[in-house]
């Protein structure tokens, strides 16, 4: 509530409106039987789910931002080294990936993009966390038939190269490519991999980069409703309602209020595995480095507390 502008533009109380809006994102239940529950027209209803959203996807920027300050930065990078266990992932400033969010397809001839490779219509969400599970950048809206490396070759965080700071990098699976310009991407050695430094630095690699996985895991667990069923509405306002349970997934992280995951968050498929883009000969001679001195450094102590 402290977080939305009050400008005189509801007109039902604001608590009552915020509450309509939750109770459909925690329920994912229709319009009508929101309707029933709080003795309103189904019209304003509708009008409350489709207002509050866009309030709340207009403050994404003061909630979901990268991290301002070299201190911000360097929490963040001792965050990942210590969920990796190794000092080498000092450089890490975050972790990226791609979530699809089942949808009702539109009817035009375009439907069919939108379905994936496990055959549902989706939309596909790309973000990347710190090391606390806290949603740093978003990009929303492609169809679900895209692939991954195509999503972060148009989203802003790729063309427009402010973060991360020089000499860091973000981790990602092997869905991505491995890069060192114009966005450090480090991610790990193929699943045929020989000798004991590239094992033991994917084993790294992977304890570290686990934390989206685990973010989205959160965000899924909190509203079943949006991301375990298909979402009611249409294609084009449905990046708006993904968004906004970005933005209150870190307000919720922010104010303490952790979910507990039911299972572990599974590896997502990877698709044409080394067939979208030619890794990049500087990314992979970076990759190179840090798997040197993972082989070269001593682990973190695994007591060390780096939250």
């Amino acid at each position: 509530m402290s977080l939305l502008e009050q400008d005189g533009r509801h007109r039902c109380a604001p608590e009552l409106e915020v509450l309509v809006f939750l109770f459909w994102l925690a329920s994912g239940t229709s319009y009508r039987i929101v309707s029933t529950v709080f003795g309103i027209p189904r019209s304003t209803v509708h009008r409350i789910v489709h207002s509050v959203t866009e309030e709340v996807v207009a403050l994404r920027h003061k909630v979901i931002h990268l991290p301002n300050s070299d201190e911000d930065v360097e929490a963040v990078t001792r965050g990942f080294a210590g969920l990796a266990r190794h000092r080498a992932f000092r450089r890490a400033a975050g972790a990226i990936d791609g979530c699809h969010v089942r949808i009702r397809p539109p009817s035009d001839p375009d439907g069919h993009c939108y379905r994936n490779r496990k055959l549902f219509p989706s939309i596909i969400l790309q973000a990347v966390c710190d090391h606390q599970g806290h949603f740093i950048d978003t990009y929303v809206g492609w169809p679900g038939s895209v692939h991954d490396a195509r999503v972060l070759r148009n989203s802003p965080l790729y063309q427009r190269g402010l973060y991360p700071p020089p000499g860091h990098f973000i981790l990602a699976d092997r869905g991505y490519p491995c890069l060192q310009h114009p966005l450090p991407l480090i991610t790990p050695y193929k699943r045929q991999v020989r000798g004991v430094g590239a094992q033991r630095f994917n084993y790294h690699h992977s304890r570290a980069r686990s934390i989206i996985e685990r973010a989205f895991g959160m965000m899924k667990t909190r509203f079943r409703a949006i991301f375990f069923h298909t979402l009611e509405v249409q294609h084009t306002f449905a990046p708006h309602v993904i968004t906004a349970c970005a933005v209150l997934h870190n307000i919720c992280l922010g104010a303490g209020d952790i979910v507990a995951l039911e299972d572990e968050p599974e590896e997502n498929v990877v698709e044409d595995e080394g067939e979208n883009e030619v890794e990049a000969i500087a990314g992979a001679q970076w990759r190179d480095q840090l798997s040197a001195e993972v082989s070269a450094l001593e682990e973190v102590p695994m007591d060390h507390d780096y939250i």
